[in-house]
């Protein structure tokens, strides 16, 4: 049994109605181990750093020939992938029914995963005010096109998705300080992540997020070992922000802010021959980054099968074609889903854990069995 007990409410206080998660999963044995890290420091004040908490999750039976590594995002941890903040079960528990074995993480420096001040860089947090705009009440509060579909978020009542419901109040109960750099972040996920691929073997990646990257990275570096990514709405796009987050520069390799892997070879991110569409592809959509032909290719990511889910009303809806975009010109096919094209509406970026969270859950389960048997 994988379980959380959550009570609380505004004030500290429990509350009748906050929810309670019981969650029953299929899961025989449950280990959990750390990957990567090193001691640095001398002198007697060694300590390791760059560990990642792994959290194993077995099912009686494995009917699948890959397990499924679940990557969290930005400010959160694998409480994500265990129980929804109305206490329903998680896609841990969905996998773990269909016989794949399940593997959950906290990125390094983050929630189970130890942060040293001093050696691992300065944390940061997300405001409730900023939660209700990007995540919970999009609707009323995004100020992007597609924000006013929002429609799956869960909870009752005029105060859904804010602060002061029980649901968003659970919710934002497990937000937690994260790395202000997405270049540490990766780099240091690259190194325990190819320590667990080493130790698992090969493995399904599913990515949300600020974790997008990380899928790169890993088949970058293990491409024998990375045999399909699901990246659930991947931390985009190329080369230059969202104006929801103020247009900056982000992502100089492209799918990274960290080295990876082009032919012919770059050596300095600021080397790759970029332009931007002149137009957007349709409206509402965001004009893209890409590489001037001919484009430079990602050899060690060809072969491995890669599907970008986008959600309807995210803000990513805007954008995350760009990251396909740029895989696919780089010689990646990259498939992409937009959900609503598949029958599934109304959700926003923190799709796992909405009301037809398991909706989306049986599409990639799916995908990946027409795509691996």
């Amino acid at each position: 049994m994988v379980g959380a007990v959550v009570t609380g409410g505004c004030g500290g206080m429990p509350t009748t109605d906050s929810p309670r998660a019981a969650v029953q999963t299929a899961a025989e044995r449950r280990d959990v181990f750390f990957a990567g890290g090193r001691y640095v420091g001398t002198g007697g004040q060694e300590v390791m750093q760059g560990a990642m908490y792994v959290e194993h999750l077995a099912p009686a039976r494995v009917t699948q020939k890959y397990p499924v590594v679940f990557f969290h995002g930005a400010a959160q941890t694998a409480v994500n992938w265990i129980t929804t903040p109305d206490g329903r079960p998680g896609w841990a528990s969905y996998f773990l029914d269909r016989g794949y074995d399940v593997y959950l993480v906290d990125q390094p420096a983050r929630g189970r995963s130890a942060w040293h001040p001093g050696l691992d860089g300065t944390l940061t947090k997300f405001s409730a005010p900023k939660i209700e705009m990007l995540f919970t009440d999009s609707a009323a509060r995004g100020n992007w096109p597609q924000a006013k579909l929002h429609t799956q978020w869960p909870g009752t009542g005029p105060n859904k998705g804010r602060m002061g419901d029980s649901v968003f109040d659970q919710f934002y109960s497990s937000q937690v300080e994260y790395l202000g750099t997405n270049a540490e972040t990766q780099a240091l996920v690259k190194q325990a992540g190819t320590a667990l691929l080493d130790r698992i073997g090969p493995a399904v990646l599913i990515t949300h997020s600020q974790a997008g990257p990380f899928g790169w990275l890993l088949a970058d570096a293990r491409p024998q070992l990375v045999k399909a990514i699901v990246s659930v709405e991947p931390n985009g796009p190329p080369i230059e922000s969202s104006t929801v987050f103020g247009a900056k520069k982000q992502l100089a390799w492209g799918v990274a802010d960290v080295p990876i892997t082009y032919d012919p070879p770059v050596m300095d991110a600021s080397t790759l021959d970029i332009e931007k569409e002149t137009t957007p592809e349709r409206p509402q959509l965001m004009a893209c980054w890409r590489q001037k032909a001919p484009a430079r290719q990602l050899p060690n990511l060809k072969g491995i099968p890669i599907t970008v889910l986008i959600t309807e009303a995210s803000f990513h809806s805007q954008y995350d074609h760009c990251t396909a975009r740029w895989l696919s010109q780089a010689g990646v096919p990259t498939e992409i889903v937009r959900l609503e094209e598949i029958g599934l509406r109304g959700n926003g970026h923190m799709v796992m854990l909405e009301k037809n969270s398991n909706d989306v859950a049986a599409w990639i389960d799916g995908w990946l069995r027409k795509t691996l048997n």
